[in-house]
Formats: structure tokens, C-alpha cells, sequence
């Protein structure tokens, strides 16, 4: 496997596509989709583009592949950023045009459903962005967050570390976006406490790669884009999180169990965990119940580790995932974990 290598950054007054690849959810939601394009304008000083399926629900996985090939085909696009995920965008890969998109490198900004997208863009030696998702993030209700809009913008303007810090403060439920008195007032937020650091007593340095558990799951069971010689990320840093639809603790061990008996875990000498999403408009758990959740959450992982990695060091409660703020991890690029030092350093 060829090892991923940075595409050229945009710089302000260049052309970003906006597209869909998972759900045209911007359709049912304008109001988080027509924001994050004003603030794609106003603050970070590009100029979007949008596509057939960008704001088209239902649309075919060959419409979303044709955006695809489209966003990163045209030379006067400089990046390529996702509207939201979805679930069923595994679907998408087979139409996906490899030697097109190998030839046009550019920076991909996606989460969630998208963790399809960025382990394609791992496999063709191009460098992609786990965050910055256009609905969730640029999109937040009121203002966007300053930790997240500081490392979105130092992963699309810049190229070299940028430290990761602990957020004081973080979020995990959310307001209907379909009502506009949702974007009036600034989220709901509540302390956090840190990371959790476990065997911080190593440095390790390698290049990312993971994404969403659920995501990494169907790929392992589609046989897809996952090689199945798992030597080929020794030393690397795996970085894990979860989706809103709060997979149990006992769901997240099978998970890791079965990439333990293919070999992946192993693999990583260090891991990054995301902060756990504990709330969902299906189950909108209370404090104590969330607090449940992550500490059942990290115990599962934490178990994994013991069978099938039991070297490995690991940090818990990274804002990478599903809950706000989100930094951005570079897909395939340099990470370092410094555990004497509990300090972690992406190179953007």
C-alpha cells in the first residue's frame, strides 16, 4: 500500500465542492445546510459548489459517485467537503472511478458515513480530513465553536502540527432543525473532565487510521476496502468513535473482538478514542445515564484491549466524534501520542 501523501490546501477565494455522498438530508434541513455554506463564504473565505445530489434525497449511488468524480475531477476545486453522512454510502464505492480520483488529489473534509470515503481515499495514498462535516459543524446552531472552526481552519489553510486540547466544555444532545428557533441561542453544553489516559507511559508516532466503529464493522463485513493483511498498519494510530445510534458496550466489544481476531487490533500501539455520543432523540438519556453509557463504553474497549492489544496505549474522551466541538484528524496523516507528556499532536 502506497503511503497517503497531503494534497495541495486551498487558500482563501478558491472553489470547495459540497457534496452529499451519504444523505441529501440538506433537503429536509436547509437552514444548518444554508449556514454552513454563509459561514464557508464569510468565514473561511471559500466559495462553494454544490452538485445533482447534494440536496437530492433518495438519490442513486451512481448520482452520488457521478458528484464525486465531478468535485474532485474539475481543476479549479481546490477541496471537497461533505454535507453530512448518512448509512448506506458503502453502497456508493463500487461506481467510484479509482485512477480518476488517484489523479486528482484533493482534501476531503467528512465523518460519520464518510469514514467509507476516507478509508477509499487511505487506500488510493491520499490524505483526507476525519471532521468538518458542513451540516453538523459549520452548520451549529448560533455560532460555530471556536475549537472546531480553529481546526478546520488549520487543517484546510495549513500544512505542519497542530496540537490537540482537551475541550472544557462539550455537547452531545441537540435542538430540531427544523424549527429556527433552534440557530437563535448558543447549544446547551456541560463540563468535561479531560481525557482518560491508559499505559501513558509510551511515544508513539504513526499514521492515523479508523474512523466510525459502526462504519468500519460493515466494511469488515462487505470485505471492503479493509486489506485483509493486516501488517499493512503496523505502528500506526488508531482512532475510534460512535454514532448517535449509541451502540451498546457489549456491541462495541463484539465489534472490536472480531477486528482483534483479524489481526487489526494489534496492529496499533495506540489508540484514540472519541468522546462517546450518550444521547440521541430516541434515547435521550439524562446525565447519570450518559455517564453510564461512556464508562460502559470505555470498559468494553478497555477489554478488547486486554485480549487482542494488551500493549497498546490509550486515550479516552478525544473530541473527534459525534459530539461538539470536533477537532479534525487527518485520515492517513501524521499523529503522535505522547503519553508522559499527555499531549497529542496532528500534523495537518
Amino acid at each position: 500500500m502506497t503511503s497517503p501523501a497531503y494534497p495541495a490546501k486551498p487558500v482563501p477565494g478558491d472553489r470547495i465542492a459540497v457534496i452529499s455522498p451519504g444523505s441529501g438530508l440538506p433537503a429536509l434541513f436547509p437552514q444548518p445546510h444554508e449556514l454552513g455554506l454563509k459561514r464557508l463564504r464569510e468565514d473561511f473565505g471559500l466559495e462553494p459548489v454544490e452538485y445533482p445530489a447534494t440536496r437530492k434525497m433518495g438519490s442513486t449511488p451512481r448520482e452520488r459517485a457521478d458528484d464525486i468524480h465531478a468535485a474532485f475531477a474539475d481543476p479549479t476545486v481546490k477541496a471537497v467537503m461533505a454535507t453530512i453522512g448518512g448509512d448506506d454510502q458503502i453502497t456508493v464505492l463500487p461506481f467510484l472511478d479509482r485512477e480518476l480520483i488517484r489523479a486528482n488529489p484533493k482534501p476531503f473534509f467528512g465523518m460519520s458515513d464518510n469514514t467509507n470515503l476516507l478509508v477509499f481515499l487511505h487506500n488510493l495514498g491520499i490524505v483526507a480530513y476525519h471532521g468538518g462535516c458542513l451540516m453538523t459543524e459549520l452548520g451549529r446552531p448560533y455560532a460555530l465553536h471556536p475549537m472546531t472552526a480553529d481546526s478546520v481552519r488549520a487543517a484546510l489553510f495549513t500544512s505542519g502540527p497542530y496540537e490537540l486540547r482537551p475541550a472544557p466544555r462539550y455537547r452531545d444532545t441537540a435542538r430540531d432543525w427544523a424549527d429556527p428557533a433552534t440557530f437563535e441561542t448558543e447549544p446547551d453544553s456541560q463540563p468535561a473532565d479531560g481525557w482518560i489516559w491508559h499505559q501513558p507511559d509510551q511515544f508513539v508516532e504513526g499514521r492515523a487510521w479508523g474512523g466510525n466503529l459502526e462504519i468500519l464493522s460493515w466494511l469488515l463485513m462487505a470485505d471492503r476496502e479493509i486489506a485483509r493483511d493486516a501488517a499493512v498498519y503496523e505502528g500506526g494510530v488508531l482512532f475510534l468513535e460512535t454514532s448517535e445510534e449509541l451502540p451498546s458496550g457489549e456491541d462495541v466489544f463484539r465489534i472490536l473482538r472480531n477486528m482483534g481476531e483479524r489481526g487489526l487490533l494489534a496492529r496499533f500501539p495506540a489508540l484514540l478514542m472519541g468522546r462517546a455520543k450518550a444521547w440521541s432523540f430516541q434515547q435521550p438519556n439524562k446525565t447519570e445515564d450518559k455517564r453510564r453509557y461512556a464508562t460502559e463504553q470505555r470498559e468494553a474497549v478497555l477489554r478488547a484491549l486486554a485480549t487482542y492489544a494488551p500493549h497498546t496505549m490509550a486515550v479516552f474522551d478525544v473530541d473527534f466524534g459525534h459530539t461538539d466541538p470536533q477537532l479534525v484528524i487527518p485520515y492517513g496523516g501524521w499523529v503522535s501520542v505522547d503519553g508522559p507528556a499527555q499531549r497529542i499532536t496532528v500534523t495537518y
